[in-house]
């Protein structure tokens, strides 16, 4: 059976899964948000800014920018603890509170003291629903439409630079105060619905499940499959008979701990892929435009209002790329057209880009009276390039192949790990960029070309393909042999007696006769 035939087995999603994976991208638009708003802020154009904070000095500046990476990072770490003990819905609202407070104290800061305080308190929430959301997107999502539910992880994103980036180009024209604090003060709005809207959203099954209440996990996934009225009862009862089996195994037989990502092979491998999918992500060069965009543009022989026109046109432009990738398959999963989306093309993109951007650049850089308008655009167009390749490619693949690749037990802990992987690579990049710049010039986009290859390459030997697949079957894509959510055979029709024949078929066939199972389920409702 092919792939198309397998998926077309499967009910649709229902319109809770998508209202809950939606809605909860909310604080993934937050993240796109905080993260975009503080470059229109402080950059020269906010005058008001500038004037009522007595002109602060470069080091402030990098200190207001750099410490929002700062606390998301251990924001990440905070959210790996409180993901299995109070849940992945009430994680979420935690982010969404914390982060009320944080843009508040932004809002009305008196000094930049109190603006740096708010910022890293924003920090620790980013870091919180950058982690959460896509986890809970993934417990939530029938197989074959996680890709596509998880996806809206950066769609959201890419909404809130759009919004962020527009935003910050028409308060710039204000001449008070409101001129930052209203930008500044958007951010509120969205961590306030988040944080109300979630009470009606459902828990993740799997977590109900690893608490002992199968009930309400089985009534969970009933809504998820649409309600009484619409669920195939057969499907919730192998689903949720599954899940049950291999948490209650691994309650018995395995710990939760840090440790426990590095301590067997396949778990190993598991962390080392989901910390290098973020690394990657960041070492693709995507926060050198997204961060410093305005000074790619300057640089170029653009100026005042121009570069934050630009860096909004880009913003709307990334935004159509990652529409378009999800256009074309329904299923923007991890590796979706086999390993070319992490393997193929899109690295070959990123090289070209980096590329195209080092040669337009390198007239500007060299020759400080060089101006040439059609050099200029042809360097802006390197940069829609690469925003193009981003947004159907490392950009959904990091937050969703890092949700669904590691066992129920190590989840929250890996995931965690993974994400703060990826901001600890951005605290570096947004740190080490000013001064490459500077150094470097144009030969600085080199080194993204460069790591764009290595990127490939190591997807290549190193990342499974996880597409179609239950969280559960992908355990057996990284050699674990203890699934036992995807042996159980009564779901195949097999008595106890052939358990053993069961257990000794190997990960591709285990694969092959969960699919065929569920195909099985579905065709005979």
């Amino acid at each position: 059976m092919t792939d198309s035939q397998e998926v077309k087995a499967h009910p649709k999603p229902a319109l809770i899964n998508y209202v809950a994976a939606i809605f909860a991208a909310t604080g993934s638009f937050l993240f796109g948000y905080d993260s975009g708003i503080i470059g229109s802020v402080i950059s020269a154009n906010y005058d008001q800014f500038h004037l009522y904070f007595d002109h602060p000095s470069d080091a402030i500046l990098g200190a207001i920018v750099s410490v929002f990476a700062g606390g998301a990072f251990f924001g990440a770490l905070v959210a790996g603890q409180t993901a299995d003990r109070i849940g992945r819905k009430r994680t979420i609202q935690l982010g969404a509170a914390t982060a009320v407070i944080g843009c508040t104290i932004q809002t009305a800061a008196i000094n930049a003291g109190m603006l740096i305080a708010g910022r890293f308190i924003a920090g620790l929430a980013i870091g919180v629903l950058s982690m959460i959301v896509p986890m809970y997107q993934a417990e939530i999502s029938p197989p074959h439409a996680r890709g596509l539910l998880s996806g809206w992880t950066q769609m959201m994103i890419s909404w809130g630079f759009f919004a962020a980036n527009w935003i910050g180009y028409g308060t710039q024209f204000l001449t008070t105060t409101s001129q930052f604090r209203i930008p500044l003060a958007i951010q509120i709005v969205p961590a306030v619905l988040l944080l109300l809207g979630m009470f009606v959203l459902p828990y993740s099954p799997r977590w109900l499940a690893k608490q002992g209440r199968t009930e309400e996990a089985r009534q969970t996934l009933i809504r998820l499959h649409g309600g009484h009225g619409q669920a195939k009862m057969e499907a919730v009862e192998a689903e949720i008979e599954s899940m049950v089996a291999q948490i209650d195994w691994e309650r018995d037989n395995l710990k939760s701990s840090y440790r426990d990502l590095v301590n067997t092979r396949p778990n190993l491998h598991r962390t080392v892929c989901g910390c290098l999918v973020q690394a990657m992500c960041q070492w693709t060069g995507v926060n050198v435009n997204n961060y410093f965009g305005p000074t790619i543009y300057n640089a170029l022989g653009y100026s005042g209002h121009e570069t934050l026109m630009i860096n909004g046109i880009s913003g709307a432009w990334g935004l159509i790329g990652l529409a378009e990738g999800s256009r074309s398959s329904m299923d923007p999963s991890p590796l979706l057209f086999g390993k070319s989306l992490l393997v193929g093309r899109p690295p070959k993109a990123y090289v070209y880009s980096m590329a195209w951007q080092t040669g337009t650049s390198a007239p500007f850089y060299t020759d400080p009276n060089y101006h040439n308008k059609g050099t200029g655009i042809a360097g802006i167009a390197a940069v829609f390039a690469f925003s193009w390749a981003f947004s159907w490619s490392f950009g959904p693949v990091s937050w969703i192949y890092q949700s669904e690749i590691f066992p129920m037990n190590i989840r929250a802990l890996g995931t965690s790990t993974a994400t703060a992987c990826n901001w600890l690579n951005n605290v570096i990049i947004a740190q080490i960029t000013p001064y490459a710049f500077s150094s470097l010039g144009y030969k600085y986009f080199i080194v993204y070309a460069v790591t764009s290859c290595t990127n490939g390459v190591l997807c290549y030997l190193l990342f499974p393909e996880t597409k179609n697949k239950t969280l559960e079957e992908i355990a057996l894509l990284f050699g674990d042999t203890n699934n036992v959510a995807v042996l159980a055979p009564q779901e195949a029709g097999q008595g106890a007696s052939d358990a053993a024949d069961i257990k000794d078929l190997d990960a591709a066939e285990h694969i092959e006769l969960r699919s065929n199972q569920h195909n099985d389920v579905h065709s005979a409702v």
